[in-house]
């Protein structure tokens, strides 16, 4: 009896009487308690990244020059440049309009602030901040309901599509739409979210969409153009669009295409790797081009290089015994990698703890729930950061800062972002110039303010910004997470300098620290590595730094991972997400391809009736299928009475007769060897064979020789729930993989040929025509079986891969994931040493809760 399943956790359909073991479930993906882990779900799929070497691909090649390949080449090349000049335009909007609407939030406020100091109205003042932030989140959380996958950074489900598996409607036009517009009004809103995780995402729709010339969501933008309509070229063009964000974000090119690398792609190649540094390079430049002009009006002085830069790192002229840092500081350095680890842990447990109660609680709920908690933070955050700068502020000196880091990434310079609420005009108020600035601002602040922040004020801002940063990751608004991370580590540096400079009296850089504590923050939250360590040296501009920030971050990456994975797994894990690790571990090497793979298979024939495909189709959810033929035991009476069946056995012996007449030359070289035992093998084949007619009897006897009769079933007859062990598990000789989706474009568009005519008159369709639909292919159950005649017959050979990647049973499982995941593939077919199919492995039998399952059963059975 079957089970049935929802979203994230399956309820088992079965009999009362009918238990299972955890085991059982799990491999199921069922769970029991509620409490239990959320086990990656089945219904996602896997995009194919191997290509299908068909007859319709294999004409486009033929019909391919050196002149055309040059020609397609140069395409390329222009599209990562397109792809990274439009990143850098949408990076451009984003951040035009948040500083438009931050500046005219802060400045009527701060003015409204100024008036009800001496008038006692400052409810007044809070009731406009609270006007300001409600509305623009407000219409933040409208746009993810227009688009739900528009919430949150997208860089989890980015990664996802990175690895192989295919989210829906994670990279159309719509989610870009409201991704872009709604971040700007989040980070407006003044919520503890940054803008530059979603940059990321932005990147990753516009290199998924903008080389196949169409749109789903403008149906009428669409240019008969195929080349790059595969899986294959949209994953890469997507890894160049993810680095593009990255580097319009941070201005880091490099660190772009080092995080597609090392977040992002299985599957990577030299030549990617050069194409996707070009885009994030054309990303960088066009978005410091457009910046440099509005801001300082220097059109072409590039001097902003990304959404977010760190600035200067330099002492003072007249400051002679000033270093950026020591060795003596690497043993801070190191103890400060260790708690921004645990800090980051508990971060992610946190975080974890409430997007499970988000997802049994509130996303079941109407959808307008969605929006009252966001507005429900937005209005906490607020009073927050109100009341901690009127309450809670110190008035320290202001300090004339140096000439070199007065710059900030926009046209005003550090001494701008100062707050002096309630204070004289020779002091400012610490906690409000952090509270009431962007973050970016407040980053700078910590970086390069030669002013003092007081060390119960770093305190209390690390705490609440912790908390609410923590809170506000998760709702449905669109929201990043390394600005906050970054400015909450800033923060918790700028408070061990204090320490170590004010209370101990030693001779530091106080923006060093700050910027060490903002990357082990960072990295124990994310548990970036070489990626992290690469944008930030590009952030700072900066080489001395890359030893401190590289020791840094390896250390929170290793105390964090002791306890919990890094935020975005944990986000990944928590939708059920099929990914794939880089490797195995050991211990499964226990385990081989016989143990893992599917056994009931669902297949077709090389030749197959219209009705039985469409009858595999519609009640099967595979999307791919073996084409294969049985051995039979009484093939020549079907053979007599039966052209289908003909078809499908002459299809077999075309293939089996090859090795036949291969079998008899070896018999005939073996002649040679001294074993008596190899030579009585050859004589019984040979005397078994003979010439003219050997090969047929040859063939027959390899065909009869099987363990007893099967079912006499005929080929146009597809598989049923009803069939004997016997029948399903018969011996059946592999030809290659056709996908549902070819199948269904061969129905509608009617390639099929009658009984009593040759597969020669079946119409055929080139690539062009089996990849117009790409990537939404029309489903079976939208076709119109009037037009289509079950007794009509379709050779599927022309249009199935003939050459897919198999494995044997006995292949170990470090082998088959090492396979499956570094050439990206979709379905890997287990064959046996005699060419039957005996088993098929997808992306969920290689999952590590699939694994650990079965290698528990796999040790209770030895």
């Amino acid at each position: 009896m079957a089970c049935c399943g929802n979203c994230f956790c399956c309820r088992c359909c079965c009999s009362e009487g009918e238990t299972r073991t955890p085991e059982e479930l799990t491999i199921l993906g069922e769970i029991q308690d509620e409490e239990d882990e959320i086990l990656p779900r089945k219904d996602y799929e896997s995009l194919d990244y191997d290509r299908c070497i068909n007859e319709p691909y294999v004409e486009l090649l033929e019909g391919m020059d050196n002149k055309k390949a040059k020609k397609y080449e140069a395409v390329r090349w222009m599209l990562m440049f397109a792809i990274g000049v439009t990143v850098g335009l949408v990076g451009l909007f984003v951040d035009f309009f948040v500083r438009l609407f931050t500046k005219i939030k802060y400045t009527l406020v701060a003015d409204s602030l100024q008036q009800c100091i001496d008038r006692g109205c400052l409810s007044v003042s809070l009731l406009e901040l609270l006007a300001f932030n409600l509305t623009f989140v407000f219409i933040a959380s409208v746009l993810v309901l227009v688009e739900p996958l528009a919430a949150g950074s997208g860089i989890p489900e980015i990664k996802s599509y990175l690895n192989g598996v295919k989210v829906p409607g994670i990279v159309r036009l719509r989610t870009c739409l409201c991704k872009a517009a709604g971040v700007l009004f989040s980070v407006a809103g003044g919520l503890f979210v940054g803008k530059e995780g979603p940059m990321i995402h932005s990147g990753a729709i516009v290199g998924a969409g903008l080389p196949q010339f169409q749109s789903i969501t403008f149906k009428k933008i669409k240019f008969d153009f195929s080349y790059f309509r595969s899986d294959r070229d949209k994953r890469d063009f997507v890894s160049a669009g993810a680095a593009a964000g990255v580097a319009a974000a941070f201005g880091a090119p490099i660190g772009g295409t080092l995080f597609s690398l090392e977040e992002g792609s299985s599957f990577w190649n030299q030549a990617l790797t050069w194409k996707v540094l070009f885009c994030s390079m054309s990303a960088t430049f066009t978005l410091n081009f457009f910046r440099s002009g509005i801001n300082f009006n220097k059109w072409g002085s590039f001097q902003l290089p990304g959404l977010l830069n760190f600035g200067e790192f330099k002492c003072p002229d007249e400051d002679k015994n000033c270093h950026l840092w020591t060795v003596v500081d690497l043993a801070f350095f190191v103890l400060m990698g260790v708690v921004g680890g645990l800090l980051g842990a508990l971060f992610n447990c946190m975080n974890k703890s409430l997007a499970k109660y988000r997802i049994r609680n509130i996303h079941p709920k109407a959808k307008f729930i969605r929006v009252l908690e966001s507005l429900l933070v937005a209005m906490v955050t607020t009073v927050v950061i109100f009341a901690a700068s009127i309450l809670l502020g110190e008035c320290r000196d202001l300090y004339s800062p140096t000439t070199h880091n007065t710059t900030l990434s926009g046209s005003e310079d550090i001494n701008s972002t100062i707050r002096q609420f309630f204070c004289t005009n020779k002091t400012y108020n610490d906690m409000a110039t952090l509270f009431f600035n962007p973050q970016e601002a407040a980053i700078h602040q910590l970086f390069h303010q030669d002013g003092t922040f007081s060390p119960v004020t770093l305190s209390v801002f690390f705490l609440l910004y912790f908390l609410l940063a923590c809170w506000t990751y998760g709702v449905s608004v669109p929201s990043g997470l390394f600005v906050p991370s970054l400015l909450c580590g800033a923060a918790f540096g700028r408070l061990v300098a204090n320490i170590l400079k004010v209370k101990l009296g030693m001779d530091i850089y106080p923006g060093t620290f700050a910027l060490i504590g903002a990357a082990a923050f960072l990295g124990g939250v994310v548990r970036m590595t070489i990626s992290l360590t690469v944008i930030l040296i590009e952030s700072t501009n900066e080489i001395t730094y890359g030893l401190p920030i590289m020791i840094t971050l390896m250390v929170a990456k290793w105390t964090g991972d002791f306890f919990n994975k890094g935020i975005y797994d944990i986000h990944i894990q928590l939708k059920g997400v099929p990914l794939l690790e880089w490797e195995t571990e050991v211990e499964m090497d226990k385990l081989t391809a016989n143990d893992i793979m599917e056994p009931n298979l669902t297949y077709v024939y090389p030749h197959t009736r219209v009705q039985s495909l469409v009858s595999i189709l519609r009640t099967t959810v595979y999307n791919a299928f073996p084409v294969v033929t049985e051995n039979r035991y009484n093939e020549r009476d079907f053979m007599k009475g039966n052209i289908l069946v003909s078809n499908n056995i002459h299809f077999k012996k075309s293939s089996v007769l090859s090795r036949a007449g291969e079998q008899r030359r070896r018999c005939q070289s073996m002649k040679s060897y001294p074993s008596s035992e190899l030579r009585n093998v050859c004589e019984e084949r040979i005397a078994t064979g003979g010439e003219g007619e050997g090969g047929e009897d040859l063939l027959q006897q390899m065909l009869e020789r099987r363990h007893a009769p099967y079912p006499n079933l005929y080929p146009d007859q597809s598989p049923s729930e009803e069939w004997s062990m016997e029948e399903r598990f018969r011996p059946l000789t592999f030809h290659g993989l056709i996908l549902r989706s070819q199948l269904v474009t061969l129905l509608i568009r009617g390639v099929c040929y009658a009984e009593n005519q040759s597969s020669a008159t079946q119409p055929r369709l080139s690539y062009a025509e089996m990849t117009e639909d790409y990537p939404r292919y029309p489903d079976i159950h939208d076709l119109d079986l009037a037009l289509l005649n079950p007794r009509m017959i379709v050779d599927v050979t022309p249009y199935m891969n003939p050459s897919p990647y198999t494995v044997s049973p006995n292949t170990h499982i470090s082998q088959v994931f090492n396979l499956f995941r570094t050439m990206g593939l979709r379905h890997l077919p287990v064959v046996n040493a005699v060419g039957e199919i005996v088993g098929i492995i997808t992306r969920h039998n290689l999952t590590h809760e699939f694994l650990v399952a079965k290698l528990r059963q796999h040790s209770i059975s030895v």
